[in-house]
């Protein structure tokens, strides 16, 4: 699919400050704007966790393309505000609103055919995760507007070969107080993976089932005592109740 649309999907974006996952890198090759995505047509976020929603975001454009990737290979993720990032000069809410503070997480799914696969009933294990350092206050997304829009993570040695849906998320908790007030972003990547890994993971999750409304990392107070989004100082465990997968 070509994606000739892109210039009338960033015009009927609203301005809020939010964002979408619009692009993949390999070792730092750009694979282009929403080449080998499930990307949704606007940047507003899910709020409820019980959606097939926030398995890829809302039914938007799906690309025909599938992703080479070898295990071990530095993959990053692109967020911006709009479609092609910023969507004025000097977007301050480009690629999110600083407000937006919270985690950022990044999950794979075995899938037999990557372009065509239906992205429900699969089973989601853990790859990476950038929550809240407590040292330095910092959250995931503050490294990712850090890093002008994008997350960058390995894509781990033991992964076994074949085709994966991986869904790269961003948990914006600044209104998580109240009840679906936690903001979800994310898109799939059609990946194909190649390399001599033979991961089974033991511990997968389901999309949705994964979450809920009132997980104590998806209802909660980041703002504490000094009301800085500092989570009180304490640890931040991502939702989804499994860790990182190790190799």
């Amino acid at each position: 699919m070509k994606f000739s649309h892109v210039a009338t999907l960033a015009f009927a974006i609203s301005a809020e400050a939010h964002c979408i996952f619009q692009e993949l890198s390999v070792n730092g090759q750009k694979q282009g704007s929403l080449v080998g995505l499930r990307a949704p047509n606007d940047n507003n976020p899910v709020y409820d966790v019980t959606s097939q929603d926030i398995i890829c975001q809302k039914q938007g454009r799906t690309s025909d393309k599938v992703i080479d990737v070898k295990a071990g290979d530095d993959l990053g993720a692109f967020f911006g505000h709009i479609i092609g990032g910023a969507q004025f000069p000097n977007d301050p809410d480009n690629p999110i609103a600083k407000s937006h503070k919270g985690p950022v997480t990044a999950w794979l799914a075995k899938v037999d055919n990557a372009a065509s696969a239906s992205k429900t009933g699969l089973k989601w294990f853990k790859i990476w995760e950038d929550t809240f350092d407590t040292s330095s206050k910092t959250w995931g997304v503050d490294n990712m507007i850090s890093n002008q829009g994008w997350v960058k993570f390995q894509m781990p040695q033991c992964i076994a070969p074949g085709e994966y849906l991986m869904r790269v998320e961003i948990l914006a908790l600044h209104s998580a107080k109240t009840n679906m007030g936690a903001q979800f972003y994310m898109s799939c990547a059609q990946l194909k993976i190649s390399g001599s890994g033979s991961f089974t993971p033991s511990e997968t999750v389901s999309f949705p089932g994964a979450y809920k409304q009132n997980d104590p990392s998806i209802l909660v107070n980041i703002y504490g005592m000094m009301g800085q989004p500092d989570n009180n100082g304490k640890q931040f465990d991502a939702p989804g109740s499994v860790p990182v997968i190790q190799c």
